[in-house]
């Protein structure tokens, strides 16, 4: 995700009249390693102001006159003068609230002045305070942890790095790729996407050392609770928190994570997680048409957690339990390839207007039929299941496509690419109904090439 938003900065620094930048992300996800990056890149001195270290500064921003500002963080101890030339970075935005309505500001007074701005407990700064926010007059970033793709750089895998990132539809992998990339692929389960662990792994090939790095990270979230869980009970938060880890892709029940608690209270735990961005929601759409956003039911969801590798460190799976997982197991048996494409859907979908994923469930008395993901794709509707198998394995996928409008359906396992024609017999409302329709099968690890194989697909 790192290559896409230094993309994206290079557009927005680019700009004339250019709006300060907020970065929201969950912590240790690498924001503040990104702006780093992109000003040595462009070579520009990065002023680095760490709010959570100069909570002083608080009434300087609430009298929202940037030269002010700017004088007085030029005083700070070992701070470069700022000058359009300059990358001025506020990290840790939220500890300055104030700081977030100045924006609008510098926008208007210094748009020369390329501003950026990242917070971790960002979300739940906004929901808590009582000021007016810079509506269009800032831009934000979204940022998740590092993609499949991204691991394999950092492993030094280029060339099948470029087989994964330059793949076409009907392009073939030979065998050897193929398994070489499912075998990183199983290791990108453990370690997953947050950059620490990846730079530690890189370096040392250590299992053992990842584990650290996971608990480490861990437990600074567990710190971070009292942050913005005020006067809630910790001790609940910290059971939903462990609830959502290990629960990745099952409809939510609040029945499920404590029989003592309220559904009210349980549901504004899981809300103020969510606005710190350690897990997400995935809604239940009837799929009537696009935006999917618009045909919701909110009070159905599964949720996803922040990283796969986080994931399976808090559920208590080590790299010898994954490692003995066959392939279809491996997608199969718990959450792990349901969070992987979750994940990088999401990464995907991130700086589009409508990025929230969604799922299609339909509940019966006899069965259920659930798709594990429908998002929207070049104006589609595209069912996404995480499979493995014959399709016959595919009912509910059957009867999306049976009842939705979707062109075609999309199924990741761990076999090689196949575009195939299903010609299939379903029962609606106790009706037989013959179906025919195009199944693309593609493995795991070209879950980053969906839009292109989406677009190519369509021609």
């Amino acid at each position: 995700m790192q290559r896409l938003q230094l993309k994206l900065l290079q557009k927005w620094i680019d700009k004339k009249k250019r709006k300060p930048l907020i970065i929201r992300g969950a912590r240790q996800v690498g924001k503040s390693t990104l702006v780093e990056l992109f000003a040595k890149q462009h070579q520009r001195t990065l002023v680095n102001v760490n709010l959570e270290r100069y909570p002083e500064l608080s009434p300087v921003f609430s009298t929202k006159d940037p030269q002010q500002i700017i004088q007085q963080i030029e005083v700070l101890p070992r701070m470069d003068r700022i000058s359009n030339e300059t990358l001025l970075f506020l990290d840790e935005i939220q500890a300055v609230p104030e700081a977030i309505p100045a924006l609008r500001y510098f926008y208007e007074e210094r748009p020369e002045l390329p501003l950026i701005s990242a917070g971790s407990l960002l979300e739940f700064t906004l929901s808590a305070h009582q000021f007016s926010m810079p509506v269009g007059r800032v831009q934000y970033l979204h940022m998740g942890p590092m993609t499949f793709t991204e691991f394999l750089s950092a492993l030094g895998e280029d060339k099948l790095h470029h087989i994964v990132t330059h793949y076409q539809l009907g392009q073939e992998i030979s065998k050897i790729a193929h398994q070489r990339l499912l075998q990183i692929l199983r290791t990108y389960y453990f370690v997953g996407g947050m950059p620490e662990a990846v730079a530690v792994f890189a370096e040392t090939s250590s299992y053992r050392e990842v584990s650290e790095v996971h608990h480490s990270i861990i437990d600074t979230y567990r710190e971070d609770f009292p942050k913005y869980a005020g006067s809630r009970n910790l001790k609940r938060i910290l059971n939903v928190f462990n609830f959502a880890a290990r629960n990745v892709g099952v409809k939510v029940k609040y029945s499920n994570i404590s029989r003592q608690d309220q559904s009210v209270t349980l549901k504004k735990d899981l809300e103020l997680l969510s606005m710190a961005r350690v897990m997400s929601k995935v809604v239940h759409s009837h799929c009537s048409g696009i935006p999917l956003q618009a045909d919701i039911e909110e009070k159905v969801y599964k949720l996803l957690f922040l990283d796969v590798g986080m994931m399976n460190a808090i559920c208590g799976l080590n790299w010898r339990v994954i490692s003995q997982l066959d392939d279809i197991k491996l997608v199969n048996e718990g959450a792990i390839a349901e969070q992987f494409i979750g994940q990088h859907l999401q990464a995907l979908l991130a700086e589009t207007p409508n990025r929230e994923l969604t799922y299609w469930l339909r509940e019966g008395r006899s069965y259920n039929a659930e798709v594990d993901f429908v998002i929207a794709l070049e104006g589609n509707l595209i069912p996404i299941e995480v499979k493995s198998g014959a399709t016959g394995s595919l009912k509910s996928l059957h009867q999306f496509m049976g009842n939705k409008q979707a062109p075609f359906a999309i199924r990741f396992d761990t076999a090689l690419p196949t575009v195939n024609q299903l010609d299939v017999v379903i029962h609606i409302d106790k009706q037989r109904k013959h179906i025919c329709y195009s199944l693309i099968s593609l493995p795991l690890y070209l879950v980053e090439r969906l839009s292109e194989v989406v677009e190519s697909y369509l021609g």
